[in-house]
């Protein structure tokens, strides 16, 4: 029997393949599902995992990666969006990005699916987002990650806690 996500954990690594990236890709022990799971089995601050949230604009999936210290900033959404930030239900998100919850990164995701990455990452030298499974993550830089998402642009659409700016 096929490991959760291990189909979708194969397509990203695939597609960081093209990219020389598939080098990086780190695969735990332990799950990193969530910003503080991936912080510890990654051994860096949750600042610095870039996590994957999944949103509905229009009817689409579009993805914003952040970094894991930043929130979403509503009034900054609907200014770059025109429309009330609304998550993709849980339930969904498989089935629209493509990876399911706790697995949701920016590479191999469905054709339609949107990415932006938010400024939230720009202060670090490496950022660890996952990589289709819920036990995985690659360290990439900013750049290394603008150019293997494909992201459409750079956005501010988040906020950082008073001791980070």
């Amino acid at each position: 029997m096929a490991k959760e996500g291990a189909m979708s954990f194969e397509a990203a690594k695939a597609h960081l393949e093209q990219y020389g990236l598939a080098d990086r890709v780190i695969v735990f022990d332990q799950s990193s599902a969530t910003v503080a799971m991936a912080a510890q089995a990654a051994g860096t601050s949750e600042a610095e995992i870039a996590k994957t949230l999944s949103f509905l604009v229009d009817d689409a999936a579009v993805l914003i990666v952040a970094a894991g210290d930043a929130k979403v900033d509503s009034s900054k959404f609907k200014a770059k969006f025109h429309i009330k930030a609304k998550m993709v239900l849980t339930d969904r998100v498989e089935e629209l990005v493509g990876h399911a919850p706790g697995g949701v990164c920016p590479f191999a995701v469905r054709i339609g699916v949107t990415v932006y990455l938010d400024e939230s990452l720009r202060r670090f030298e490496y950022v660890y987002p996952a990589c289709g499974s819920s036990n995985s993550a690659v360290r990439l830089t900013p750049a290394e990650l603008e150019r293997a998402s494909g992201c459409v642009e750079w956005v501010d659409v988040c906020k950082l806690p008073e001791m980070a700016q």
